[in-house]
């Protein structure tokens, strides 16, 4: 099982966007030294909490920063976007960094319906729902989007129907469990649907997840409240900065409204907590690689986390024997 990360680049409270995009490349070049397969940057628009609205653009410094993880989109929010100028990025990006990028495309807004709306040049008319006609499109666009010869392309999804388009189209796909923790049966039936294709010839299947890991499971615990006091008030209608442990802490007990969050998987613990986690969720949905999402507010405590589970699965001597013995 391999293991990668999935960033949103979260801005903790009192600090900028670029404090939290310089995060995001510390963080990959953790990655890059401990073991992780590979470093995907999340789109987001409108909220003060999240840094990345556009994978592209951070795709390249992380690339450079960097010399073996791959590096991608997970992912680029395609119905904002011409197809052709997001094949044009991704086949600038694998020129520069050839055998190391990967295209991520996603179809959610990921943005509220306002902030969706503004993104589109024509606001006359609701943009059309044709992300079937746009993703075929971008794959010819890519053109050489065989395994190892540009662009990777990978879709993202949440829902059965994009695993249908994964697997009618033959793409490796991610499964997002943080999203949507009942996707079990949606990855079977990507597998048994999945028609081999020049971008892939079996089944390759990814779930991300949401893992925080510390030395104790009181501290994991307490490292994941910033991100339910920002879920709880999303779903308010209130978009904030990553708050402290300690402020979410206090919101938290004093917050008596009913609970609008949904139930989310969020695996919290020590490293054999979380190691033995991450292995039973990948033997649920059968995945060949999980993806570690989190958001917390320090960021030393989150790349401790991250090292802490690269560890737990011993990535370093597995991975890097590996590299070198190509």
């Amino acid at each position: 099982m391999q293991l990668s990360i999935l960033d949103q680049s979260p801005i903790p409270e009192g600090f900028t966007s670029g404090d939290a995009l310089r995060n995001s490349i510390s963080l990959a070049r953790l990655a890059n030294r401990v073991g992780y397969k590979r470093y995907w940057a999340a789109e987001h628009h409108g909220t003060p909490g999240l840094a990345c609205t556009s994978p592209e653009v951070l795709i390249g410094p992380i690339a450079a920063a960097t010399s073996r993880i791959r590096v991608g989109s997970g992912g680029v929010m395609l119905p904002h976007y011409s197809p052709l100028k997001v094949a044009e990025n991704f086949n600038m990006l694998s020129g520069l960094y050839p055998g190391r990028i990967d295209l991520g495309i996603g179809r959610a807004a990921g943005t509220s319906p306002a902030v969706a709306r503004a993104l589109q040049r024509d606001r006359r008319q609701p943009a059309p729902d044709d992300f079937p006609d746009q993703l075929d499109e971008l794959l010819r666009l890519t053109g050489n989007g065989e395994q190892g010869k540009g662009a990777q392309p990978w879709l993202l999804g949440s829902s059965p129907q994009s695993a249908i388009w994964a697997a009618e189209l033959g793409l490796p796909y991610v499964f997002a469990d943080f999203i949507n923790s009942d996707g079990a049966s949606i990855a079977r039936d990507y597998r048994k649907r999945f028609r081999p294709s020049r971008y892939a010839e079996t089944p390759q299947l990814g779930v991300a997840c949401w893992a925080i890991c510390a030395d104790t499971d009181e501290q994991a615990m307490r490292l994941s409240y910033s991100f339910r006091m920002m879920m709880r008030l999303l779903l308010r209608g209130r978009l904030v900065a990553v708050p402290t442990v300690e402020t979410a802490e206090r919101f938290l007990e004093q917050d008596t409204a009913p609970s609008l969050y949904p139930a989310r998987r969020v695996i919290t613990g020590t490293p054999a907590t979380v190691r033995d986690a991450l292995k039973s969720l990948a033997a649920e949905y059968g995945a060949d690689e999980i993806l570690i999402v989190n958001i917390m507010y320090d960021h030393d405590a989150r790349l401790r986390s991250y090292e802490l589970i690269a560890d737990a699965f011993q990535l370093s001597a597995t991975n890097f024997v590996a590299v070198a013995a190509q």
